[in-house]
């Protein structure tokens, strides 16, 4: 089970942040100022930390900067100050990722998840990986990259489009094994599948309803 270390003084965001992980199945640990995120940090090696910068006590970036002294742990910056100096600042800090409030949970959690496969790679030593099947709908993946693209980011994509838009969407893959073409064949159906049902049909000058009147 994965640890993770959630690091803010609003515990409202820390209290939603922590439901969202723990549904995931993620073990989460809490934090509210700098210090006791430092003292947490000695105790456990988390998976993941996401660190607010704005803190009591110790800020985002001495907090990191600690950890660095003592640990590998991979740390996620996760504040409202979204500068680019104040992006730099936190990765010259040690930060290994950066993601600016308001933040829409799935792409945290999917942030997460990447860093947590990058991690796990690292510190395999020697004999050949296990191949992870990745599922979108029925879309089966067995590459974690095509490209530069994770493709964990597809599932995520398409999960966060339906969840944003309200809508039902299910993707359906009728064969092939190449990864690249899957993801391909993927978009451009959901594309047309979304042009074909946003667009306006001449035939229909009264109530847009199948069920004839509202």
């Amino acid at each position: 089970m994965a640890k993770i270390l959630v690091v803010d003084d609003e515990k409202l965001i820390v209290k939603g942040i922590r439901f969202s992980l723990e549904q995931d199945g993620m073990e989460v640990d809490c934090a509210y100022d700098g210090e006791e995120a430092i003292n947490l940090a000695k105790q456990t090696e988390y998976d993941v930390v996401l660190l607010d910068v704005m803190l009591p006590k110790y800020d985002g970036f001495e907090v990191c900067q600690a950890i660095r002294e003592f640990s590998e742990m991979p740390v996620i910056m996760l504040t409202a100050k979204g500068g680019d100096m104040d992006k730099i600042l936190g990765l010259e800090y040690g930060a290994d990722d950066y993601i600016t409030k308001p933040f829409n949970i799935l792409e945290v959690k999917a942030r997460i998840k990447a860093i947590m496969r990058r991690s796990s790679k690292k510190s395999r030593r020697g004999g050949q990986a296990e191949t992870k099947m990745i599922t979108a709908g029925d879309l089966k993946l067995d590459r974690e990259f095509v490209g530069d693209l994770e493709t964990e980011m597809i599932r995520e994509f398409f999960y966060a489009v339906s969840y944003g838009a309200e809508m039902n969407l299910h993707l359906k893959q009728l064969s092939g094994s190449n990864n690249h073409h899957i993801i391909e064949g993927a978009f451009k159906a959901f594309a047309k599948a979304l042009d074909s049902a946003t667009r306006l049909d001449g035939r229909i000058t009264d109530v847009l309803s199948t069920k004839g009147v509202l």
